[in-house]
């Protein structure tokens, strides 16, 4: 299958490039705590060793950061770090990473009275001086509040879509060009909208794909794979991640997901006939990383798939998240969502908080709100 790709800069990060028509590179993320350098380094090399151009791992404190810096020493994965809220651990992991992933909707939490612009500029510097690339990411769940407050509620994807090209002038400003963009959403619908029009304004700036909180396989595989051939098929993406719920030893499958997309996109073997069901039950969950507290978040949302089985046929979406971080802004478009803590779990109707309950007694809560939607649906 011929594909002509879009023309985008070359971005270095570490011994790989992307964009430039160089190979799409897959991804894939960490699920163990970073502290546990032991695992993390196993794991980080199980993901290299599988075929990832790119590991990323989460660093929420100094003594993440202190881990990264001995886990750097112990394995040849090119690294990534991702920030979320705390940008000033810019200086201190920069030296131990390929790449800096950054989220313009999360640079809100810390010195709130700092412009985002010195945020990212401090970003920026220390990505210059320690020869890194930077990732500008944008997420459905936790974008700009300022740009969400210019524009109608539905519209998601227009506040995603100036945050990114914002951040991306701003970069342009600093002169600085070594950044890749990505903007992602749980529904893949909208993960191709927005990384259309951005394509369409910045067809230099390449492309990283994903479809957030994809799930469980085989369902976050076949989401993903919808999101990817519209996408990979017209020539947008640089590189990828299959965001997939599973367990710490089977993170690698998230390679294996995405290679095979990409393999069977150049093969002609698309599968426009799989497409999503807008009227039958959607089960959201995020990927499986090191910020997940309790790891019962993995079996929870296996079980919440099989317990809501009865309810397939409902255009319902129920959105399991597995951490403080993501899960209460990530769960506010859903119907029922439930993001999880060390010892509870919290239920969410949309935005209203239904409570927190233990790992134990979730389940039947879940049910009993599930059971009042289909009522009011019937």
């Amino acid at each position: 299958m011929t594909i002509q790709r879009n023309p985008t800069r070359p971005v270095q990060i570490g011994n790989i490039t992307v964009g430039d028509g160089q190979v799409i590179a897959v991804q894939s993320m960490t699920a163990t705590k970073t502290q546990n350098i032991d695992a993390t380094v196993a794991q980080a090399e199980a993901l290299r060793e599988r075929g990832a151009g790119v590991v990323r791992i989460a660093v929420d404190s100094d003594k993440d950061a202190a881990a990264l810096a001995e886990i750097r020493k112990q394995t040849t994965a090119n690294l990534a770090v991702d920030l979320q809220e705390n940008f000033r651990l810019a200086e201190v992991v920069a030296p131990h990473v390929n790449k800096i992933r950054y989220n313009p909707g999360h640079l809100y939490h810390h010195q709130r009275d700092k412009p985002w612009q010195d945020k990212v500029r401090f970003i920026i510097d220390q990505a210059k001086e320690f020869d890194c690339a930077v990732r500008i990411g944008v997420n459905c769940g936790s974008v700009d509040p300022a740009k969400k407050e210019k524009y109608d509620p539905k519209d998601s994807i227009t506040p995603m879509l100036e945050s990114a090209l914002e951040h991306c002038e701003f970069v342009d400003s600093q002169n600085f060009s070594r950044y890749v963009v990505s903007l992602k959403d749980s529904d893949p619908s909208k993960v191709i909208e927005v990384n259309q029009r951005f394509a369409e304004q910045r067809s230099d700036v390449p492309l990283h794909l994903g479809v957030t909180e994809a799930g469980m396989p085989p369902d976050g595989i076949i989401k993903t794979r919808i999101a990817f051939e519209q996408l990979i098929g017209r020539g947008i993406g640089d590189t990828v991640r299959v965001s997939l719920t599973l367990p710490n030893d089977r993170k690698p499958e998230e390679i294996d997901a995405g290679r095979g997309i990409i393999e069977d996109i150049y093969a002609g073997r698309v599968r426009t006939v799989v497409n999503l069901n807008d009227k039958a039950l959607n089960i959201i969950s995020c990927p499986s990383c090191s910020r997940v507290e309790n790891e019962a978040f993995i079996d929870l949302a296996a079980n919440v798939k099989e317990m809501t089985e009865y309810a397939k046929d409902y255009a319902i979406t129920i959105a399991v998240m597995g951490c403080r971080v993501n899960g209460p802004g990530e769960t506010d478009d859903a119907d029922l969502g439930l993001w999880c803590g060390p010892a509870k779990v919290n239920l969410k109707k949309g935005t209203e908080a239904l409570g927190a309950f233990g790992y134990e007694e979730i389940l039947p809560r879940l049910k009993q709100e599930l059971d009042i939607l289909i009522q009011d649906k019937s």
